[in-house]
This record gives C-alpha cells, structure tokens and sequence, in this order.
C-alpha cells in the first residue's frame, strides 16, 4: 500500500473512531428516534383527552429536540456513521413532534371549529410544514430559520393553558401558517451565533416557566404567563430585526457592487 493510501485509510479510520465511539454514535441517533415515541404518546393522550399528559410530552420532545443535536455534534455523530443521515431523521421527528401531533391535540381537545371549516383549519398546518420541511433552505448556512418555523406545538401549548377561543386559534393558525412563506430570518436558539448564551439563557427560562404553568393549570399565576410572554416577544422581535439588518447590509452591498 502506498504512503499516501495509508494516509487516506488512517484518515478514515480516525474520522470513524473506535467501536465504543460508533456505539454512541447510534446511541444519539436513537435518542433522535425517540421522539416518534413521544409524538405517538402526546397522540394518545390526545384521544384520551389528557391534555395535561399531552403538553407534558410535549416538553419532554423540546427537551430531545434541543440537546440531540449538540450531543451529536460533540460526539462527531456524522464522522462515525457517515453513511446515515441524522438531519433527515431529526426532521422527520420534528414533524411529527411539532407539527402533528400538536394538530391532533388542538382537534381532539376541541380548540378547532367542528365541521369542514376546522378540517380545513387543521389542514393548514400540516400542509404549509410538508412545503417547509422539504425546502433546502429551510435552516439557512449560517444557523436561522426561513419562514416560522412550524412550532405548532407552541401554539397549542398556549392556545390550552390560556383557553383560546376556536376563533383565536384560527386566526393564529392562518398568520403562522402564511408566515411559512414569508423569508423572515428566525432565530434557531441553539444554533444561531448571534447572543448565543442569552439565547440559550432565555430558552432554558422559557421551558422552565412551560413547567411551571403546566403544574399550575388550570389556573396557572400571570406572572409566569407574562414570563413566559417576554421570551417570545424577545425571539420575535430579535429575529425581525436581524432580518432587517441582512436586507440592509444586502441592499448596501449591491448598490456599492452596482
């Protein structure tokens, strides 16, 4: 065997690590796939009508969703298994966490308007997720969301704890599901650069006051509610002004290019 092939073999067998390492490597991918279980779960407790039980899961999903990503990337998950694609895997749980899931519970818990008209309604979601979860640049190169970035389960969360009117929740249901397709840069809080650490300072405070107005519905303290309110305001408003900005910075440069 030549110098170089050596070199290029050892390469390899470096990148793929040792059996114990490849071991965890599928570890996390199975920890990934665990989240089809609890989107099954949270569907469950939805025909049960526990909706409680159902927002419970719903966290423990967000909990996975949040950290397999950083355990693969710290234990080099893509370099072990190269041949298995861990992004299509997360996106497929992804879907059934945030978005079906959380449909079937607004439909099951009675948050929707009978008949057609809340069909229609439930459709929405549901479709305008299949048209983001297959674009390219859903999750741009340099770590932000393009459009809302399907968080349904956000919206039943809050459309349950605070009691929405069916009304309410179509008109969110609408807004959300045509902010699908306006190319707002969303902040993705373990990813993005930008004030990473209060981001993931603010997110971990977000899913802390989740908890808490969970154990406190039905009658959960506005203080936590508004708590909770801040964080979104602050992802919102952070996101739309970082869009602002690279529209400017872009418009700048091609008129210093033209």
């Amino acid at each position: 065997m030549s110098r170089l092939a050596e070199e290029t073999a050892a390469a390899v067998a470096e990148r793929r690590g040792t059996p114990p390492q490849r071991v965890a490597a599928w570890a996390v991918h199975l920890y990934t796939a665990a989240g089809s279980v609890l989107a099954l779960l949270i569907v469950l407790a939805a025909i049960d009508g526990d909706v409680v039980r159902a927002l419970w899961l719903g966290l423990a999903a967000l909990g996975v969703d949040g950290t397999d990503g950083l355990l693969a990337r710290w234990l080099r998950v893509k370099d072990r298994i190269p041949w298995f694609d861990g992004a299509r895997l997360d996106d497929i749980v992804d879907y059934l966490t945030y978005v079906f899931a959380p449909v079937v519970l607004l439909w099951t818990a009675g948050y929707l308007p009978a008949g057609g008209w809340g069909m229609t309604l439930a459709a929405l979601p549901l479709l305008a997720s299949s048209y983001q979860f297959c674009r390219a640049d859903a999750k741009t190169d340099d770590h932000f969301f393009l459009g809302f970035p399907s968080y349904w389960n956000v919206v039943a969360f809050y459309a349950i704890v605070l009691h929405w009117s069916p009304a309410t929740v179509a008109l969110v249901l609408v807004v959300c599901a045509g902010l699908v397709f306006v190319p707002v840069r969303f902040l993705y809080p373990s990813r993005t650069e930008m004030l990473w650490r209060l981001n993931i300072g603010l997110t971990v405070v977000w899913l802390v006051s989740y908890a808490v107005i969970l154990l406190q519905v039905p009658h959960p303290h506005p203080v936590w509610i508004a708590l909770s309110a801040v964080y979104l305001v602050y992802y919102v408003g952070l996101s739309l002004y970082l869009t602002a900005k690279g529209a400017a910075a872009r418009r700048s440069s091609a008129a210093a290019l033209g």
